[in-house]
């Protein structure tokens, strides 16, 4: 015979509380089954928390990189973006980026600051040591352009940038390899075989998307362009004043290169189209890995229909007596849907506290590894859990609340 839990009823009708209490003797009584269905939702919580966790911060941590050098910087390099969808270099262009061009483009409006750019790879040597770094020919204006500063002496100076003097300036790691705790100021380096005095050290600003821009060194961008044996600059970046009117700002750059180049043959990205453009490719991430987790909660929302099935199927005679004591159909309906939603409430508590645990081990395991939490996920989670209760309990519940009562009884 079905186990009986004690039906107080008023007037026909079973009171609210005796249905809470039934739910949870229910659930108390079958211990084992229960805390299965709940190992199933919380596994499934919790890897939508922790995946999207590590989504989230990685999401986090790359747009903090980009936004470290400002939001209001331009950059603009050789060649026309075409079917191909990136920009084609110096083979695709009529004319490169010259200094001269980055020169004309101070006459754009609400302009701070504009720098030529290129990069490449040589041997750095300081007396008997000799170490191989990245080289970036860079205009003046770097430190304001890229908000970076300088620990020690001064950045490159405002030379004639066709002619520049040969100055150096270190990042802070390569200055502690060829100098240690010397003062490298006016010391004499080779470059790629050339003499540059060195006139500053930029302060430690550390890796940014893989690059190390502590292991560097900085020079002209026209000494650079020698040394690599260049014609066009890899591209030359525009800061505009916070406020302005982007889009005036890109037609002005427009304006003054075509009337330099006669055509459009370089290729424009606002910071704003890069974030954009970014963000997107961000959220599909952040999305795919909490839908890797979402199969675990799918699982979890078809192990509690099977189990609240079988308990419907256990307890027909017990449907069966409630409803000869006077429960309605609806109460019947609210009483094995209220434990399905009681089973993954508990499984979505436990889940966010595997998801959040999971998520600051990692922090503590792997410090290198972004992870971020927002309470948002930690509520739309917990919710999410009771949704999926809802849903795998509907069934089962309405199965139960459309037994005929005389035919539930018989069964005992």
């Amino acid at each position: 015979m079905a186990r009986s839990y004690g039906i107080v009823t008023a007037g026909g009708i079973m009171l609210t509380r005796d249905l809470v209490r039934l739910s949870f003797s229910s659930i108390v009584a079958h211990r084992l089954r229960s805390l299965l269905t709940v190992l199933g939702i919380s596994v499934g919580i919790g890897a939508v928390v922790l995946l999207t966790s590590i989504g989230e911060g990685i999401h986090k941590f790359v747009l903090s990189e980009f936004t470290q050098f400002g939001t209001t910087l331009i950059g603009i390099n050789p060649g026309k973006a075409t079917t191909f969808g990136t920009s084609l270099g110096i083979m695709g262009t009529v004319r490169p980026l010259s200094i001269d061009d980055a020169e004309a483009l101070r006459r754009v409006p609400h302009t701070r600051a504009v720098v030529a750019a290129t990069q490449g790879n040589a041997e750095v040597k300081a007396g008997a040591k000799t170490r191989r770094t990245t080289v970036y020919g860079m205009g003046a204006d770097m430190p304001e352009a890229f908000s970076m500063k300088v620990q020690l002496g001064q950045f490159l100076p405002h030379d004639d940038p066709r002619s520049p003097r040969a100055f150096a300036v270190l990042g802070s790691k390569l200055k502690t390899e060829l100098f240690g705790t010397e003062n490298p100021l006016g010391k004499k380096i080779r470059i790629g075989g050339d003499r540059y005095r060195v006139i500053g050290v930029m302060e430690s600003k550390g890796q940014v998307l893989g690059m190390d821009l502590d292991d560097t060194v900085y020079i002209p961008a026209a000494r650079a362009l020698d040394m690599f044996n260049r014609t066009s600059l890899m591209e030359v970046d525009l800061l505009y004043e916070e406020g302005a009117d982007v889009d005036e700002v890109v037609a002005s750059i427009k304006r003054i290169l075509i009337s330099r180049h006669g055509r459009e043959d370089f290729t424009i990205t606002t910071q704003q189209q890069m974030m954009d453009v970014l963000g997107n490719v961000l959220n599909v991430l952040t999305f795919a890995v909490g839908a890797l987790g979402s199969i675990s909660l799918l699982v979890g929302g078809i192990g509690i229909l099977t189990i609240m099935t079988i308990a419907v199927k256990e307890r027909t005679g017990e449907i069966g007596l409630l409803r000869a004591l006077g429960a309605e159909r609806g109460q019947i309906l609210l009483l094995f849907l209220g434990e399905a939603v009681v089973l993954a409430a508990i499984g979505g508590i436990a889940g966010l506290i595997l998801g959040v645990g999971g998520a600051q081990l990692l922090t503590l395991a792997l410090p290198a590894l972004p992870v971020h939490t927002p309470w948002s996920y930690v509520l739309a989670a917990e919710a999410v859990a009771i949704l999926i209760g809802v849903a795998a309990g509907v069934l089962p519940a309405r199965r139960a609340a459309a037994m005929d009562p005389v035919e539930a009884l018989r069964t005992e």
